[in-house]
């Protein structure tokens, strides 16, 4: 089958354009800065022709400077274009928890997911926990200034390629009209996160309590972004992910 990997150039994207390559499939990576499917969701842009023949799309695109024009008003587009397409299934990532933490971007995704669910193509939307990915972005960058933040709060982090998977899986089967959750093996807390961050990587930093106040805090606390009833379990703990070949950190100084 032919399926193009919308958002295709970034961390997930090219998780799964490789997860759909090794099964077989033809796959078309769509992006601002694709060499061969360029394409831009704010305008609609390149989607026409980038789309011809494809028989379903992963969209994991995303935007942290415009995200409602990205990722609201560009799903819309890209919906009308893969219905002009003949596209059967679209499937978008999403976030566990993204309507019950009050967050912009969540708010942005929980506005995301209703174009989805009322657009003209037939659709699966599969929510993840926060990946490994994003937890060692925040632990690198904390960690120049020698502090980890530590706050208590339940989570239960997912490795990138093991979300790959269940995009893949999903993209093959028939449209589900509703939401596959996926979360990480291990129920845990940023402050044991960190200190395996620690263990693996030699650094060395203060753990400091991070308390969130407000709504925000409370959902948090209630184990908003975690899903211990979830569809689909990975496989890779946090520490197994910070130890195996995908992680790359700098040296101690």
């Amino acid at each position: 089958m032919r399926i193009a990997v919308v958002g295709g150039t970034g961390t997930l994207g090219r998780q799964v354009t490789c997860e759909l390559s090794r099964r077989g499939h033809e796959v078309r990576v769509l992006s601002r800065s694709s060499a061969q499917f360029p394409i831009d969701l704010e305008s609609g842009q390149g989607l026409a022709s980038a789309l011809a023949g494809c028989g379903a799309v992963v969209d994991t695109s995303s935007s942290a400077r415009r995200a409602r024009q990205v990722m609201v008003e560009g799903s819309a587009r890209l919906l009308a274009a893969e219905q002009q397409a003949g596209v059967g299934h679209h499937v978008r990532i999403s976030i566990v928890g993204c309507d019950q933490a009050s967050l912009s971007i969540y708010r942005v995704q929980v506005d995301q997911e209703k174009v989805v669910a009322q657009g003209p193509v037939p659709w699966t939307i599969v929510r993840a926990t926060q990946f490994h990915e994003l937890v060692d972005l925040i632990f690198a960058a904390t960690a120049r200034t020698r502090v980890l933040p530590a706050a208590t709060f339940p989570m239960q982090p997912v490795a990138a390629a093991d979300v790959a998977r269940v995009l893949a899986d999903t993209v093959e089967s028939d449209p589900r009209g509703n939401r596959i959750t996926v979360a990480g093996p291990q129920l845990t807390s940023l402050r044991e996160l960190a200190r395996s961050w620690l263990t693996v990587t030699g650094r060395s930093a203060v753990l400091l309590p991070v308390p969130v106040p407000g709504n925000l805090g409370r959902a948090l606390r209630s184990g908003s972004l975690t899903a211990s009833d979830a569809d689909v379990t990975g496989t890779i703990t946090f520490a197994d992910w910070l130890a195996g070949p995908e992680h790359i950190f700098d040296s101690p100084s």
